[in-house]
């Protein structure tokens, strides 16, 4: 493997281990802040101890993807300083804006979200931990931003091969931008709901009856089954948006060669870049066209409208998006499916204790399904770009550092074996936790004096 894809390769694998935390720590603050509402209105002791436990998991995961993000940046010095030569006009700007105005605000108020809890006054401990989960959806919504805008760029314009901007509100609010920033947004709500469903399926499965467990196990699966058709809906929107932006992009996704209409959904194919034809086909006549045009005669474009004079492909390699945009789809299906009938168990039944054990036993690792989820969406997103780094403005290959391939590949390797012992000792934290949970860490905070502590 030459530079290119070495660096590629070290890149795809920093990030994708950075992004499950930021997926976590999105919505898991609101969640937070959901709990501690809760106990303010009510006094109930359960939600504070759901609070207790929930919290640590945020601050792992808050410091896991800190150290990782650093990692990545690093990169962009390293592995692409020809991404900075000829765009770090726009895109210097809005990392650091990220970082004024979101790193600043989660890190400033976590230590009263953590260790505040009898310390200092309940209103500005529930303020604190409303900033914390702020902070960190708009530390999204900037790096959402720049990700954005290299997919689809917009008020800037080019001087001797150097990007300067002419219109921030265009950058910001470029023509993706919003439809990728609900997306995300989902996405880490729906990785959060299945990972506190899954944890609190556990604790069930080894006799934790707590009433903090029911409570969120309870949220968890009515979050899931809110959130999962909203989800189904903004993906739609995002893959429209896409048709227009990045049409080579979504030929990958559905494994279409040749412009026409009445395409049929691929449920399973082997694309052949080679022959350029998919073999073993498994389609579904018309549905491709009806979800992307939404009529039957629909015409969707095909992957052989881009190669250049020459047979050079100027669409990105097929199987990988092909592939990892149908592990995403179906994850979701799956999430679905899971989420409803956890609630149509649930309002038989009591609670937790009306769902089979059976179903109970596949939530356990459907705790992770949100990172499946994302990841092969991220996937599909990012390889889908290729072989553009910024669209139409700079390639990858003009990006990629000069430096030898054996190199890369060393400190890839590092890379990797750090990040699986890295991702396993946080999954087996996780899961230390959960059977730990139930016990005190010293007495809960007073609720507010008007409402009344009911006995645990």
């Amino acid at each position: 493997m030459d530079t290119l894809l070495l660096s590629r390769i070290q890149f795809g694998a920093n990030i994708s281990f950075h992004i499950l935390f930021p997926t976590i720590t999105i919505a898991l603050g609101w969640v937070l802040l959901f709990f501690k509402l809760r106990f303010n209105a009510t006094g109930d002791v359960k939600w504070m101890d759901a609070y207790r436990f929930w919290v640590k998991v945020f601050a792992l995961s808050f410091a896991m993807g800190v150290v990782s993000g650093i990692t990545m940046s690093f990169q962009f010095g390293t592995n692409w300083p020809g991404f900075m030569e000829t765009v770090g006009n726009i895109a210097g700007p809005l990392l650091a804006y990220e970082v004024l105005t979101a790193f600043f605000l989660e890190a400033v108020f976590l230590g009263i979200m953590l260790f505040g809890f009898s310390k200092v006054p309940n209103w500005l401990h529930s303020l604190a931990t409303f900033l914390v989960a702020f902070g960190t959806t708009m530390s999204a919504f900037w790096i959402l931003v720049l990700n954005s805008w290299m997919h689809t760029p917009a008020g800037f314009e080019l001087r001797d091969g150097v990007a300067h901007a002419t219109d921030w509100w265009a950058i910001i609010f470029n023509p993706s931008m919003p439809y990728r920033l609900a997306h995300m947004l989902m996405a880490s709500g729906l990785t959060v709901a299945f990972l506190i469903l899954g944890l609190s399926a556990f604790r069930w499965l080894r006799g934790d009856r707590g009433a903090d467990a029911r409570a969120v196990f309870k949220t968890g699966a009515w979050l899931a089954a809110l959130l999962i058709p909203v989800q189904i809906y903004m993906g739609d929107m995002h893959g429209l948006n896409t048709l227009k932006y990045q049409p080579q992009k979504v030929a990958a996704m559905e494994g279409n060669w040749d412009t026409q209409s009445n395409v049929p959904l691929l449920l399973f194919a082997l694309p052949d870049e080679a022959a350029r034809e998919n073999r073993f086909e498994v389609a579904v006549p018309n549905v491709a066209s009806i979800i992307l045009t939404h009529k039957a005669e629909g015409v969707v474009p095909g992957l052989n409208d881009f190669v250049a004079e020459d047979g050079t492909p100027q669409h990105p390699p097929v199987a990988p998006v092909f592939w990892s945009f149908r592990i995403m789809v179906g994850t979701g299906m799956a999430m679905l499916v899971l989420s409803w009938s956890v609630l149509w168990f649930m309002r038989r039944g009591r609670g937790p204790a009306g769902v089979p054990k059976l179903m109970q036993l596949a939530l356990v690792p459907m705790a992770f399904s949100g990172w499946v989820a994302t990841l092969s969406g991220w996937y599909t997103t990012e390889i889908g770009r290729q072989p553009w780094l910024v669209q139409g403005v700079l390639t990858t290959k003009q990006a990629v550092a000069d430096v030898p391939a054996p190199m890369v590949a060393s400190t890839l390797a590092i890379y990797l074996s750090l990040y699986v012992l890295l991702l396993i000792a946080y999954i087996s934290v996780l899961f230390y936790l959960a059977r730990k949970a139930g016990s005190h860490d010293g007495p809960a905070p007073s609720a507010p004096k008007s409402q009344p502590v009911p006995a645990e």
